[in-house]
């Protein structure tokens, strides 16, 4: 398999954040994990993730093959994702150029917003993109309805982005029947890859050990539940299975709630979980242990008894995975993503969601016949270890990603490509003339007068230059002794020493090119004449001679370079420097510079800037 370079964009979800926090969660660890692997199998991964606090580095190397770009849009502060829609345009404006770079051979795209920077990213760069949703937007509005805090514009948004993508990863059958039914999807471009998990990271401990590090008593009875603490997890329906186990089945089991806001921080969702344990009477039942590192996760699966995860609907979910794999049964709601992983009566249960007596039933069975959770555990850790393993999961996404490499129209992307260059080419030329007109307007503005206040004493201008700038030089030359934009003014004094063939060429022949713009100006120039140098790097050795014979001279000398100088910026008196150090882009904003010192110098000889007309004079007569 051809090794890949791939850019993953997970605009609100970083492989870096803490599980069980706010907005981290199943997609977190997919990109993480899928990255890593990705990058263990010889393919080259950047993840692009919008920049969340300030601290944070632009580009952090993370892991071998693996870097993490915090892109800045928006404020550097946690924002929920609910409120990200109008960062993505500034998102994808900071992407564009580094795609352009780094010429990626496909985009994977993780939610909706992010499918929309690399739509435009495929737009813009002919880069395919693949997209894994996790979510979709109609079957969100579906179970949560008004509660559902995204704009309403998502669902239409989806539409163009199921159009455009290359390929849909769909995480289980009902995702992809989902995409097909409710967004007309196109199933030849759908696949069905499976999220995974890590079983060398998540594996079984002692329970003894694990409860202990938890502070949970040994022959407690423990139901964990670990994601995020939003309503649609159903972390109530597991609160109202403690309460049923209690006073249906006469059992008493703490319940592990891990995951909610980071410490000192309002959670609203835990506050209304604790009331409602408080309303149950379970209260001394409930721990809320708050979000964990990756680190604790192994110690808090192996802990409980059960593991528990009821949400209304899920794309997939990991958490199911990461209990088996860490051999501890399933009890979970019968949908989506959970029905795939959990095998029903051999890994674990599933029972309807928002069914807290019937979740009871089940949780019973196995906290009263521990050989059973036993025998599911082991049946679970198999499953995850012969069919969820991160390593064929990335696997099967390299193929996905080399299909799509391969299927692309290659006249259709070479034509992207070369539009990709033209853009980029004006894009950077803007930059440049963006920094110079921000950083030279001053100087230009001095430069002008000082040349016109050389002509106004009766002095000339010597201009030189090499290749481009050579044709630099004479264009200057031709527009102020010709004319520029007014008419009827007088011819100025400027001359061009690249534009004599016969002296060019018999100096550089008998006596070396080094100093042949020097000889001119020795045989040219005056005390009160002005020289104007063109060099892109500054370093040109016959500009430099050219500068030193006019400072002996008494001439005055202006260097046209780009960023830096070289060693004419010692030698200038006055330096106009692009911001630069391409030498194209500076070779273009020197002929914007150029014009612009012309209109000026014109102006002023013609009088037609009422404020350097008497200025320019006073120069005259004290030279």
């Amino acid at each position: 398999m051809k090794h890949l370079k791939i850019a993953m964009i997970s605009e609100h979800a970083s492989p870096l954040a803490a599980a069980g926090g706010p907005d981290s969660g199943g997609q977190n660890v997919y990109v993480a994990e899928l990255a890593r692997q990705l990058a263990a199998a010889g393919h080259e991964v950047d993840i692009f993730t919008r920049r969340d606090a300030k601290h944070l580095p632009e580009i952090e190397c993370w892991r071998p093959g693996v870097r993490v770009i915090h892109v800045p849009a928006g404020p550097a502060r946690a924002i929920r994702k609910e409120a990200l829609l109008p960062y993505m345009e500034e998102f994808a404006d900071f992407m564009l150029p580094m795609v352009r770079r780094a010429r990626y051979d496909v985009l994977h795209a993780n939610f909706w917003m992010s499918g929309m920077v690399a739509r435009r990213m495929k737009t813009e760069t002919g880069v395919p993109f693949v997209i894994t949703f996790h979510a979709l937007g109609r079957v969100r509005r579906i179970h949560q309805g008004a509660a559902d805090g995204f704009p309403a514009a998502r669902a239409a948004i989806e539409d163009e982005i199921v159009a455009a993508a290359d390929r849909i990863i769909a995480e289980c059958p009902q995702d992809e029947a989902d995409l097909r039914e409710l967004y007309s999807a196109d199933s030849d471009r759908i696949t069905v890859v499976p999220c995974g998990v890590d079983t060398e990271e998540l594996r079984p401990i002692s329970r003894d050990i694990a409860r202990e590090a938890l502070s949970v008593g040994t022959g407690e009875k423990v139901i964990l539940s670990l994601g995020r603490l939003v309503p649609r997890k159903g972390v109530d329906t597991v609160i109202g299975a403690i309460h049923r186990l209690r006073q249906g089945h006469d059992i008493d089991a703490t319940l592990l709630v891990a995951g909610g806001e980071p410490a000192g921080m309002t959670d609203a969702e835990a506050e209304r979980l604790f009331r409602l344990a408080c309303e149950l009477g379970v209260d001394d039942r409930v721990r809320f242990c708050g979000p964990q590192q990756r680190a604790m996760l192994s110690t808090y699966y192996s802990a409980a008894d059960a593991f528990v995860t009821m949400p209304w609907y899920e794309p997939f979910g990991i958490t199911p995975l990461e209990a088996m794999a860490c051999g501890t049964p399933v009890v979970g709601s019968d949908v989506g993503g959970v029905k795939f992983s959990v095998q029903e009566g051999l890994t674990g249960y599933l029972v309807p969601r928002k069914d807290p007596e019937a979740l009871a039933v089940r949780l019973a069975c196995l906290l009263r016949n521990p050989q059973l959770a036993q025998r599911m555990g082991l049946a679970g850790r198999e499953r995850a270890g012969s069919r969820f393993t991160w390593a064929a999961i990335a696997g099967e996404v390299a193929s996905v990603y080399e299909t799509v490499v391969s299927e692309g129209s290659r006249a259709r992307r070479a034509a992207a490509v070369q539009t990709s260059l033209v853009r980029g080419a004006f894009d950077d030329a803007i930059d440049t003339m963006r920094a110079t007109r921000d950083e030279l307007a001053p100087a230009i503005v001095e430069t002008a007068h000082a040349i016109a206040a050389t002509f106004a004493r009766g002095g000339k201008v010597l201009v030189c230059g090499n290749g481009g700038s050579a044709a630099d030089a004479q264009h200057f030359a031709t527009e102020l002794v010709g004319r520029f934009k007014i008419a009827g003014r007088r011819g100025l004094p400027v001359i061009a020493l690249t534009a004599d063939s016969a002296v060019l060429t018999a100096w550089s022949n008998d006596e070396g090119y080094d100093s042949v713009f020097a000889r001119q100006v020795q045989a040219l120039g005056s005390a009160g004449d002005m020289l104007l140098g063109i060099s892109t790097s500054g370093r040109s050795l016959n500009v430099i001679q050219a500068f030193a014979m006019a400072e002996q001279m008494g001439i005055e000398r202006v260097a046209l370079t780009g960023c830096g100088g070289g060693e004419l910026a010692a030698m200038a008196c006055r330096m106009l420097a692009a911001p630069s150090a391409d030498t194209q882009h500076i070779q273009e904003a020197h002929g914007v510079v150029i014009h612009v010192l012309c209109e000026l110098v014109e102006k002023y000889v013609s009088g037609e800037h009422d404020g350097y007309r008497s200025d320019a004079r006073q120069q005259a007569v004290v030279g």
